[in-house]
């Protein structure tokens, strides 16, 4: 059996390498590189995650290969994240990367020489009448299902996640006890191919900034101006700078240039509990395909990356547009942002679809 295995410098990474070679297998190594803007002064770890998988390649004699998506990544995941922000919605390049870069363009030009891709994820897979589902870890602080949630049924089905059965607490103290050199290295943090350069700052150089109107949603009154709805999410109340706060974001109007904040949520202003799901796609199949399609199906679900599952039910009208009713209301839902869908014992993820509202 032969295993691409997708190191990144991380614990995570090194620690499955470290158990496909107790089970016999020798993967080949690669390091996607991304990286940031070419003219631009980055604070990013990338030569040091380099050396550190290079030293991982060595202790355990395996191939170890850089190879540059970077064009791959700009076009199609920055693409994506600066169209949707021009838009005012929530963009989850994560999500994205995961879909089109480390198993879609990587599979294309190296992944598909292998039988399986191994990762780092907190995630599992389980084979279900003959059909492979993406399926939750035991952690529920460290599970990753919900940043692959948009990746297609060949790509659950070559996947091999040797950590995703484990615990963080567990992968540490395998790393200890195997003397790898990142035991104790700190988990990345925020966006892939930012380091540690603030989102916003991101946006700011990429779409510049669109002043408007920020007003009170309550009264209407304007209590302040923005720099630009891309740079403000549904729930956010650090950073905001308005005078007389706390102020929470609450509404955009896209149309109209205003962003809507409040001093705390009203449920019957600001929470939801039915969402608007355009398109949902389905990582290996429909598991309700035979059902009446306006019949409701209970499940689980989240809309950010959290340990908490979300309850309730979804049905499929005629026109495709898929409604979501929530058991209960829940706040900070932003058009863009994916909800991710599980099953009632939160354990298969079925798949996601953006929220439209």
């Amino acid at each position: 059996m032969s295993v691409a295995a997708l190191v990144s410098g991380g614990v995570d990474s090194a620690v499955s390498v470290h158990l496909l070679k107790e089970q016999g297998i020798d993967p080949h190594l690669f390091y996607i590189k991304i990286g940031p803007d070419r003219d631009t002064e980055w604070n990013c770890t990338s030569e040091e995650d380099v050396e550190v998988c290079q030293w991982l390649a060595k202790k355990y004699g395996l191939p170890f290969d850089i190879i540059d998506l970077h064009k791959d990544y700009w076009e199609q995941v920055v693409g994506y994240t600066m169209d949707k922000a021009r838009q005012g919605l929530t963009p989850n390049p994560d999500v994205m990367c995961n879909k089109l870069i480390k198993f879609g363009v990587f599979e294309q030009k190296v992944g598909h020489e292998f039988d399986h891709t191994a990762t780092g994820h907190y995630a599992t897979t389980t084979l279900l009448d003959g059909k492979t589902w993406l399926s939750t870890s035991p952690d529920p602080v460290k599970d990753q299902t919900d940043f692959l949630c948009q990746i297609d049924s060949l790509q659950v089905s070559k996947l091999m996640f040797p950590i995703g059965h484990l615990w963080k607490h567990e992968v540490r103290q395998i790393a200890e006890q195997a003397k790898l050199l990142n035991a104790e290295r700190k988990d990345s943090q925020g966006i892939c191919f930012l380091g540690d350069i603030d989102f916003r700052d991101y946006i700011k150089a990429h779409l510049g900034e669109h002043p408007g109107d920020v007003r009170e949603i309550e009264t209407g009154h304007k209590i302040g101006e923005h720099r630009g709805l891309w740079f403000y999410t549904i729930g956010q109340r650090k950073g905001l700078g308005f005078g007389g706060g706390p102020w929470f974001v609450v509404k955009k109007n896209i149309k109209r240039n205003i962003l809507f904040v409040s001093h705390g949520y009203d449920p019957e202003k600001v929470y939801k509990d039915h969402l608007s799901i355009e398109q949902l796609h389905f990582i290996t199949a429909n598991p309700w395909e035979g059902t009446a399609q306006d019949e409701p199906k209970r499940i689980t679900f989240k809309i950010r990356h959290t340990p908490e599952f979300l309850t309730g039910s979804i049905r499929q009208e005629a026109d495709g547009t898929w409604h979501l009713q929530a058991d209960e209301k829940i706040h900070g839902v932003a058009p863009g942002q994916f909800c991710v869908i599980y099953d009632s014992d939160h354990h298969l993820c079925y798949g996601s679809g953006e929220i439209t509202i």
